[in-house]
């Protein structure tokens, strides 16, 4: 990358990258074209069949078109296309669909369409951007996140998904879809970030006048505390807000957001704790939190001038090469990298576990390390 001077990480990224190659090649043509999730005993079930709206579900076809754009193997093009034609089923139950509809198609179809131009994949990926700005609502000037009875709901892990409505309108020329991701993203930097960088996950609107509501807990420790993997939503999802608008306000929300997760993550040698402003025990990790911020700060990094650059490429550094030194498996006989991952902090069954998209973006930070990958948001 850019400026990227430091030969002995280099060489380190180097070497982690020879290692995802190799499990990645074995896992490939192990899992196939079913949808992982979170191993069990050291193998994936697939979600495609017991639930194909889950909002991992896309996260398998990322690594697979990062894969194939770094090595060129036609095996993880070809596992990919089989993953996304599955997916049609989530597409044809529009009832299912939620939010997350960004997380699952920006990197199934609209990846294929990027890397492929395949005309197929373009029509599922503006399909499915047709169903996410269907969520917007207009008084609260919000994407509601979830179906049932929470229309007023929004939270962090949307910002992640405005990127789809981005794409739909470079692809369209139809500016609706971009006006709905700044409406959501302006409303989320009104609500979810606080002054000193933290963020809540939920915030409740009254669907009717847009009013605040709640802010409440969600997936972290309570109320009013500082989700670790929401604090990586926000730096990377806001950083994507400012590359895809040019708007400075976005660009200053991801370093706040940026500079409260460093210091936080430092004090952990660099192995998130599951939320940042939890009871001191028991201790619970969350190493997606660190694979997503690290992904996010190199972004960061390339959107800054050259003095700058540095604390958000070795905060970055600091963050994978702590995964991969401490919660690595890289057994090729075995399914998943990531170790340590944590989706809920009052979940025994998730909590600090292998999970798919901590090798997503464990990859993804590799990648842009040794220049191989693509933007795939």
């Amino acid at each position: 990358m850019e400026n990227y001077k430091d030969e002995k990480h280099r060489q380190w990224a180097d070497k982690v990258y020879q290692k995802i190659c190799q499990k990645m090649e074995a896992q490939t043509r192990r899992v196939g074209t079913d949808i992982p999730y979170i191993p069990e005993n050291g193998r994936y079930r697939d979600m495609g069949k017991e639930g194909i709206h889950w909002w991992t579900n896309g996260f398998w076809s990322g690594i697979l078109w990062q894969m194939f754009h770094a090595t060129g193997e036609e095996l993880y093009k070809d596992t990919a296309r089989g993953v996304e034609k599955r997916l049609d089923q989530a597409l044809d139950h529009y009832s299912g669909l939620d939010h997350d509809a960004g997380f699952i198609w920006l990197h199934a179809a609209v990846a294929d369409y990027r890397l492929t131009g395949d005309e197929e994949a373009k029509e599922r990926g503006l399909k499915a951007a047709g169903a996410l700005a269907s969520r917007f609502n207009p008084a609260g000037q919000y994407l509601c996140a979830w179906n049932g009875n929470r229309p007023g709901h929004m939270i962090i892990d949307c910002l992640m998904n405005t990127p789809l409505l981005f794409w739909a309108t470079r692809e369209t020329k139809d500016p609706r879809f971009a006006l709905m991701a700044e409406r959501h993203i302006d409303t989320a930097l009104k609500y979810i970030v606080r002054e000193d960088g933290s963020c809540n996950h939920i915030v409740v609107l009254d669907p009717l006048t847009g009013e605040f509501v709640d802010n409440p807990g969600g997936q972290g420790y309570e109320q009013g505390s500082s989700w670790s993997r929401g604090q990586a939503w926000a730096l990377y999802g806001f950083l994507l807000a400012f590359q895809y608008t040019g708007k400075k306000q976005y660009q200053d929300a991801s370093k706040r957001v940026a500079h409260y997760f460093l210091a936080n993550a430092a004090l952990t040698d660099y192995v998130p704790l599951l939320d940042f402003r939890a009871p001191l025990e028991p201790v619970y990790y969350d190493t997606t939190a660190g694979a997503i911020a690290a992904c996010g700060l190199l972004a960061l990094a390339e959107t800054v001038g050259e003095y700058e650059k540095n604390l958000y490429q070795t905060g970055a550094i600091k963050l994978l090469r702590a995964i991969e030194e401490r919660h690595c498996n890289w057994n090729f006989d075995e399914d998943a990298i990531v170790d340590f991952g944590s989706a809920k902090y009052h979940r025994e069954s998730d909590r600090e576990v292998p999970i798919i998209y901590g090798d997503y973006f464990f990859i993804e930070g590799i990648l842009r390390l040794v220049e191989k990958s693509f933007l795939i948001w």
